[in-house]
């Protein structure tokens, strides 16, 4: 079905609650939709989800308003952006409700919460790094027992409530799909502190975020976390068209979401730090889903992107990095060089997730960032370890804001890779904002001396994910 009539069908319905889809502000009608129909356009193509459920029920608790303030999941979870939120679909629901769409609400959205958003004006600056770059306002106590403090902020927004003790962080909505492959919630990791199962922790996410985002007075009830957690972790997702390489499920290519569906899974599975409870060994072949791609006969169609979109599933899997200076691989290992692949932090087979909770400091919070990096209006900690008196400059304290370790400082989960190309910018702050920005920055950060046509194949891998 295609978006146009989609819409149509949806209007066409009995209406009853407001939310937005494709970045355009409608009422969404109660029922079902077959999501195995629907692609929804993006820069270089199409996007795709399907549910196990066979269907999507928009009468689940995901598409209601269940806080104070307008908000539903689906607020900053769209089906066409990969289910997250993308700047040109927030800047299309600002122009069409002048920012009164339930995603500007100063709680979050703004980039301080007592920002002036009296006018539409005001709302604009006001919700510059949503508009921008589709970032959330996070704010998170130092935990009592750092073994660091903040001892300088600065910060462009000016925010009375961004302190010293009250830092604010600035990060893109995760993805609401592909669930089955989480080796950990959050960008922090701060739901797997409480030692629950992923299922737990989602459920637990959902109530955090609906009392939290959606300003909800009361908790959401068991039964209403258990549908939202089973509607979420129904849902696959991937690119599905690519418009240099077309269908990507064509020519014995295994790409789109239903390959995706039947992927298996188990925390652990192919890790590179040991933690594979079947002691099998770490294989940097990520990714097998374009290898009929790599030698097309003459005369196929797209020949020339497709075998683009092979060299780069090559590349990824099979490019030597000297990794060096991660927190979280070189400290715990005790090597200052370790001899890895792209697979070494997305592990995980054809979806890129690490198959365990372990948060990495990469270089993406580093103040003054690489120059493929666009960290502006963000603010910038000064933070010094107590003991040992080593000093970092952040955009995000990262991880250690909850395990109050200076070792976590910086310390992010790497997202899963499918449907990249639906939901840019890129890396947790937004501070990629192509897919060759995030080439470009391995390329600078670990000195790979990537040739031209080596980075546009990775990309047009990385699109078609």
């Amino acid at each position: 079905m295609h978006r146009t009539r989609f819409l149509q069908f949806l209007r066409s319905r009995r209406l009853w609650a407001t939310c937005s889809i494709g970045g355009l502000a409608f009422t969404l009608a109660a029922g079902f939709f077959d999501p195995n129909l629907q692609d929804f356009p993006d820069p270089t193509g199409a996007v795709r989800t399907v549910s196990t459920t066979g269907s999507i029920d928009t009468t689940n608790p995901f598409f209601q308003s269940l806080g104070t303030n307008g908000r539903s999941c689906v607020s900053c979870h769209q089906p066409s952006d990969a289910w997250t939120v993308t700047p040109p679909h927030i800047q299309e629901r600002f122009a069409a409700t002048q920012g009164e769409d339930p995603i500007f609400r100063p709680v979050d959205g703004a980039n301080c919460p007592s920002a002036d958003v009296s006018t539409e004006e005001a709302r604009r600056r006001s919700y510059s790094l949503l508009l921008e770059k589709g970032l959330i306002r996070i704010s998170l106590s130092v935990p009592s027992n750092a073994e660091y403090e903040i001892t300088h902020i600065t910060d462009p927004q000016h925010c009375g409530e961004t302190t010293l003790t009250q830092p604010a962080m600035f990060r893109r909505p995760l993805p609401s799909t592909n669930l089955d492959f989480l080796a950990t919630v959050m960008w922090d990791g701060r739901e797997n502190a409480k030692g629950q199962t992923i299922l737990q922790d989602l459920a637990t996410q959902a109530n955090d975020a609906t009392q939290g985002h959606a300003q909800a007075s009361t908790p959401l009830t068991a039964s209403q976390q258990a549908e939202i957690v089973a509607f979420e972790t129904a849902l696959f997702t991937a690119q599905s068209r690519d418009d240099a390489a077309g269908q990507l499920n064509q020519a014995g290519a295994n790409g789109g979401p239903e390959a995706v569906s039947t992927q298996p899974f188990f925390l652990g599975i192919n890790d590179p730090l040991g933690g594979n409870p079947t002691n099998a060994p770490f294989d940097s072949n990520i990714f097998n889903i374009f290898d009929s791609w790599a030698s097309l006969p003459s005369g196929t169609p797209d020949r020339e992107a497709r075998e683009s979109v092979a060299r780069g599933e090559k590349l990824f899997n099979t490019l030597v990095i000297p990794i060096t200076g991660v927190a979280g691989i070189n400290d715990v290992l005790n090597q200052p060089v370790v001899m890895g692949f792209c697979g070494t932090c997305h592990d995980t087979p054809n979806s890129g997730n690490h198959s365990l909770s372990v948060p990495l400091n990469i270089g993406i919070t580093d103040f003054p960032a690489l120059s493929s990096l666009d960290t502006r209006g963000l603010p910038v900690y000064t933070i010094v370890c107590k003991t040992t008196g080593q000093t970092f400059r952040v955009t995000d304290p990262g991880r250690a804001l909850i395990s109050g370790k200076c070792a976590d400082i910086g310390k992010t989960k790497g997202p899963i890779l499918r449907g990249l190309a639906a939901r840019a910018p890129y890396f947790h702050n937004g501070s990629g904002t192509t897919l060759l920005d995030v080439v470009n920055f391995y390329n600078q950060r670990f000195n790979l001396g990537l040739a031209e046509q080596q980075k546009i194949d990775l990309v047009a891998f990385l699109r078609s994910l």
